[in-house]
């Protein structure tokens, strides 16, 4: 019986990075915030959400706020700034939103992987749809960022815009 426990942890060696390969993430997103210079500084409310052709939301990835633990709405006051999310899905939706809701974040490059499996992705029917970032920040600007792209993939996919001053570089890469 020991004889084969080594054997077992060899294989095991090379099937789990294989595992892990298969279920790699199909949708990554990746969100840079600047590091901005001004007076008075607030980290942004960001929203990332997936909308068909016609505009409507089909799916919420992230939306970062200010989370509040005493259970007041400081946090949720704002959130209407994010105007484009707000009106289409946000107001709607009953906060915080399980695996969507986030605190805000530092500066800096922040990765939102989804698989295939995911709740966020498993309702995306083929098509074309459109990745949307949008920021808001207090005593700041608000920006708005979109990726088109179509979906499923059939081969690797890759695009990237720059914001001008709330957001940095978004990226949206797919992968079949």
């Amino acid at each position: 019986m020991l004889s084969k426990l080594p054997l077992a942890l060899v294989t095991l060696c090379f099937v789990l990075p294989v595992v892990h390969r298969a279920t790699a993430a199909e949708m990554e997103v990746r969100v840079e915030i600047p590091r901005l210079n001004v007076s008075e500084y607030h980290r942004p409310y960001i929203a990332v959400w997936v909308q068909d052709g016609n505009r409507k939301v089909v799916s919420n990835l992230a939306v970062w706020y200010q989370q509040d633990s005493a259970g007041d709405e400081v946090g949720t006051k704002w959130l209407p700034d994010l105007r484009q999310w707000w009106r289409r899905t946000g107001r709607s939706l009953d906060l915080p939103v399980d695996g969507v809701s986030g605190a805000t974040r530092p500066a800096g490059t922040h990765e939102l992987e989804f698989s295939h499996s995911d709740k966020q992705l498993s309702t995306l029917k083929p098509g074309k749809y459109t990745l949307i970032v949008e920021a808001a920040r207090e005593v700041g600007g608000r920006e708005l960022l979109e990726i088109p792209f179509s979906w499923p993939k059939d081969k690797p996919f890759k695009e990237e815009v720059r914001g001008k001053e709330e957001l940095g570089k978004v990226s949206l890469t797919l992968k079949p």
